[in-house]
């Protein structure tokens, strides 16, 4: 079971806004002339990068008109993406300290700071009041967090009646035990992977009704081979992408990612969820 220090150190990079800073200006551009669909390559910390988020985002009705919550926000990527797709208010929560000052500094870069508020905090103990948020979701977090009934009574107290929740977590579907290190986890100790059994029962007694389900197992492997075809095309990684934040063994993360989705024990589950 991870404790919620395990989880912080677990994201902690130790200097992310130079590092960042250096994949911009590997790719010829500058804190100031970068736009938020170029920094997809690291700010898409999930299976399926844009794509996934489009998909997933899409169901959740945002508009200029909704203040949304982004739980377990990381470095800000989709609550950048939902402001500006969607033209709507977006306030961010994450556990891990240094991901949340990151995030204030690229927000700023791209000028989304009078739309995207960002706090340190536990998605167990929401520094919001009740009714705040019309929207909340939430992608590939529920993996660092054991349990899953205080997270989904926690967002359904600071949202408003009718609103929608949705979650995009790396879910286990399968039997078997999973190969570590994986991208959220070094060790199965620090790993929290429940079924979406679990995600519904914990969702429905926290007064939400699941509406939409959606495995993205085929998507995700689809993804994975695409990434391939384009590191090896390229002779490595690009300048900005996701081994920033994974660190060194991001080949065995990513590679034990795939063979635990193609074995068929996890899967990326999309789940919708509306409150009474």
């Amino acid at each position: 079971m991870p404790t919620q220090q395990d989880v912080s150190q677990h994201y902690t990079h130790g200097d992310l806004v130079a590092a960042i800073r250096k994949g911009i200006e590997a790719q010829g551009k500058t804190t100031g002339s970068i736009k938020v669909d170029d920094l997809a390559p690291v700010d898409e910390f999930h299976v399926g990068g844009r794509q996934a988020s489009e998909d997933f985002l899409g169901q959740l009705d945002l508009n200029p008109e909704t203040h949304a919550l982004d739980v377990g926000c990381g470095l800000g990527g989709s609550a950048r993406f939902a402001a500006s797709r969607y033209s709507c208010q977006v306030t961010g929560i994450d556990l891990t300290a240094e991901y949340v000052e990151t995030a204030r500094v690229v927000c700023g870069w791209v000028g989304l700071d009078d739309r995207i508020s960002l706090h340190q905090g536990s998605a167990l103990e929401l520094p919001f009041p009740d009714g705040s948020f019309d929207r909340a979701y939430m992608l590939h977090v529920g993996m660092n967090i054991s349990d899953k009934a205080k997270l989904c009574s926690e967002v359904g107290r600071v949202l408003k009646g009718n609103s929608l929740f949705g979650i995009y977590d790396v879910m286990k579907v399968g039997e078997g035990e999973l190969t570590y290190p994986v991208p959220w986890a070094t060790t199965a100790s620090s790993s929290a992977v429940a079924e979406p059994a679990e995600y519904r029962n914990a969702l429905q007694e926290a007064g939400f009704t699941v509406i939409a389900e959606r495995n993205r197992r085929d998507f995700a492997l689809a993804f994975f081979d695409q990434l391939r075809a384009r590191t090896a095309a390229a002779g490595g990684p690009p300048p900005l992408g996701l081994h920033i934040l994974m660190g060194k063994n991001t080949p065995d993360k990513v590679q034990n990612m795939i063979a635990n989705i193609a074995s068929g024990k996890i899967a990326p589950v999309e789940l919708i969820a509306r409150k009474a």
